[in-house]
């Protein structure tokens, strides 16, 4: 038999831009891309997503230089995308995925993080558009969902990851396993984020436990409940939210990390867990010490 057939599968633990305050491809609030490259590599990350495209260097020769001399690799990169508005914004939106996936590609990566649109603006809380979707609008989603999962792979040879996300229209559990049964699963997996599945109300372990062979790559995140508490009594827009802390460092908030990580080994598969600890904006030196400690704890959970 051969070695890899042998091979334990893994929980391969990184991190993100975001981790480090990092919403923006420029903002004057954030840190310099090379004090976040210093930063996560001496917090013991070994992997690092590509974060919003234009904060790392685009250039492929030089982001593998500036991230190999660190010991660092990139596991995924991500793009935004409103499909549930129909063909019309196909074109719009593979000029973007394009970039994205042909950077990710060049960088030895094999995900592609999709984060649906806001209904709401993260920075103003502008309702932008009806929260919830049409049945047309569903379906509309479903497949364009799927052409995308479909020419990503054949263009790329990427896997498409859906972020349910906060204050979008994949965000509470209904809406989660909607989507989910409403798309091929050879076509479009998911990138479960813990914090922001508890933001909108779902249980991380009985989604895991539901939809394993859906489960395509984690991003590790804790809320703060009672911050939590507070923002959906006064409907608050997920930026501001942010803003208020509502994302804690672990081992504080919820869901408990311990059985996430517990629950995605049983799925006997390699995975991802990324930690995102939302924090736009913050001082530049707060995110280094809690990934410092972010570290241990998961280490200390077997990841």
């Amino acid at each position: 038999m051969s070695t890899s057939a042998t091979a334990p599968h893994r929980i391969r633990v990184g991190s993100a831009p975001d981790s480090w305050g990092v919403w923006f491809p420029e903002d004057p609030l954030q840190v310099p891309w090379e004090r976040f490259l210093d930063e996560v590599a001496e917090a013991g990350y070994p992997w690092i997503e590509l974060g919003p495209y234009g904060y790392l260097p685009t250039d492929p020769a030089r982001l593998a230089e500036e991230t190999g001399r660190r010991g660092l690799a990139v596991s995924a990169g991500t793009v935004f995308t409103g499909l549930h508005r129909g063909p019309e914004v196909w074109d719009a939106t593979w000029r973007q995925v394009a970039d994205v996936a042909e950077l990710t590609r060049a960088m030895g990566a094999e995900h592609l993080v999709v984060i649906p649109s806001f209904w709401r603006d993260d920075r103003t809380g502008a309702v932008l558009e009806d929260r919830t979707l049409t049945p047309a609008q569903w379906r509309t989603l479903a497949r364009q969902t799927e052409r995308l999962g479909r020419e990503v792979r054949e263009r790329y040879g990427l896997k498409i990851v859906v972020h349910p996300h906060a204050d979008t229209h994949i965000d509470t559990e209904e809406n989660v396993t909607r989507f989910l049964d409403a798309t091929d699963a050879d076509l479009v997996s998911l990138c479960l984020d813990t914090g922001h599945y508890a933001y909108c109300g779902g249980d991380s372990v009985e989604l895991i436990e539901t939809y394993g062979e859906r489960i395509g790559y984690l991003h590790l995140k804790q809320v703060d409940p009672a911050i939590l508490a507070e923002v959906v009594a006064e409907e608050v827009p997920f930026g501001p939210a942010v803003g208020r802390g509502v994302m804690c460092e672990p081992p504080a908030g919820v869901p408990a990390l311990e059985p996430v990580l517990a629950a995605a080994r049983r799925l006997d598969v390699d995975l991802f867990a990324i930690v995102e600890q939302d924090m736009y904006p913050c001082p530049p030196d707060k995110p280094l010490p809690i990934a410092l400690r972010t570290r241990r704890f998961l280490r200390s959970c077997g990841a």
